[in-house]
């Protein structure tokens, strides 16, 4: 069972990594559009805003789908359609076609995550830490889009953009072989087949914890690299470096938080790490000089630590919908981040761009103190943890 558990998660990250690849790929696509086709800054943000947006509308609603009947299909169509909205994108002569197709790549990724993380659930039995490596495929994936980009349009233009197809066909071939490996679920997923309640008000609040940091990651995803070129007198290459840092920490900081929440318990972990936060990103915005960098690699690990861990959690207090869960947590309360990130924009244009970034410390605070008097939650049939004991470190529930 270990080795057919351990076969079926690895497939589904490296899956997850696949098409979160297009989640990254539209923004980094954006600067080629500026520079081929003369796109404002504002025709810009509405090509990434058209993907981001109706993703994070529809993603619960495919939870709520996933709660309701077995779709292991939707896998691999989901990991195509995202693909193939992307690749279409640099072909498209009109600027109507292009957000059409851009936001068809959305739908893909958002179908996807609620079916993938109820999979990842199933098979990972328990285990935080494989659920941390499920999370990971899909941080990894996020990290590589510039450089397959890159890659792929960087000397044949836009006109070479179908070519960014290739991550979707593997991913659709991974997704059919994690099916294959874990067994598909039969029938439905109907509330009456599953035990306990769901505790709509801690999932409320721990989602408007998620949406902090996520306001967080993507305000310093899209404006670290600049700032850290302010604050060090530094060239591109001090901006791109602070980048990788948030996201190679980002990868350290996904599996570390499966690992801990084994060991001392998820809500204890998801707390420390919400204040670490707090205190890295003050240090990003208000220290000066190369000390900036270790502060964004603590930013990073406070921000990742707790990533896999707000799924299991949002599924354990949503355990008759899990899909919505995974909908709302993977996709709505992350997707806000995009959202939120022009009025950021707008803030620096109109102050500075070390102005625009200090409400960033206080948010993980806001989340904080929203996860004040959550209880970890406890799997069906068993008996509330008390405190010290094992019982502090309930395994997730199976679907």
């Amino acid at each position: 069972m270990s080795t057919k558990r351990n076969r079926a998660i690895t497939l589904l990250s490296l899956s997850h990594a696949c098409v979160d690849v297009y989640q990254g790929a539209v923004a980094a696509l954006v600067p080629y559009f500026v520079a081929e086709r003369a796109y404002g800054y504002a025709a810009a943000s509405g090509v990434v805003l058209a993907a981001s947006l109706l993703s994070s509308v529809v993603q619960p609603l495919f939870g709520a789908l996933t709660d309701r009947w077995a779709m292991p299909w939707l896998l691999p169509l989901s990991a195509l359609t995202g693909g193939a909205g992307v690749a279409l994108s640099g072909v498209m002569e009109s600027y109507a076609l292009t957000l059409a197709v851009v936001a068809v790549s959305g739908v893909g990724v958002a179908a996807y995550h609620p079916e993938a993380a109820r999979a990842a659930r199933d098979a990972a039995h328990g285990s935080h830490t494989a659920m941390g490596w499920f999370s990971l495929g899909g941080n990894v994936g996020f990290a590589l889009a510039p450089l397959l980009v890159a890659s792929a349009v960087a000397t044949g233009g836009l006109g070479a953009s179908p070519l960014l197809i290739v991550p979707a066909v593997a991913g659709a071939a991974l997704c059919a072989a994690a099916v294959r490996s874990a067994g598909s679920r039969g029938g439905t997923a109907g509330r009456s087949e599953v035990a306990g309640c769901d505790d709509w008000r801690s999932f409320l609040r721990l989602s408007g914890a998620v949406v902090c940091r996520s306001v967080v990651f993507v305000g310093l995803s899209a404006f670290v690299s600049l700032y850290v070129r302010q604050r060090t007198g530094g060239a591109d290459a001090a901006g791109t470096a602070a980048l990788c840092v948030l996201y190679v920490g980002g990868a350290v900081g996904t599996v570390a938080g499966g690992r801990l929440a084994d060991r001392y318990g998820r809500l204890a972990v998801v707390r420390h790490a919400y204040v670490l936060t707090v205190l890295a990103v003050a240090g990003v915005v208000l220290v000066p000089g190369p000390p900036v960098y270790l502060f964004v690699a603590l930013t990073s690990a406070g921000l990742y630590v707790p990533f896999s861990l707000h799924i299991t959690l949002g599924q354990d207090y949503l355990p008759r919908r899990v899909g919505t869960a995974s909908g709302v947590t993977l996709g709505l309360t992350v997707s806000v981040g995009g959202l939120a990130t022009p009025f950021i924009g707008a803030l620096a244009d109109a102050t500075s761009l070390r102005t625009a970034l200090l409400p960033l410390i206080a948010l993980p605070a806001l989340g904080r103190l929203l996860l004040c008097g959550l209880r970890e939650p406890t799997a069906p049939g068993r008996a509330a943890p008390t405190p010290g004991t094992s019982g502090d470190r309930p395994r997730a529930t199976s679907a």
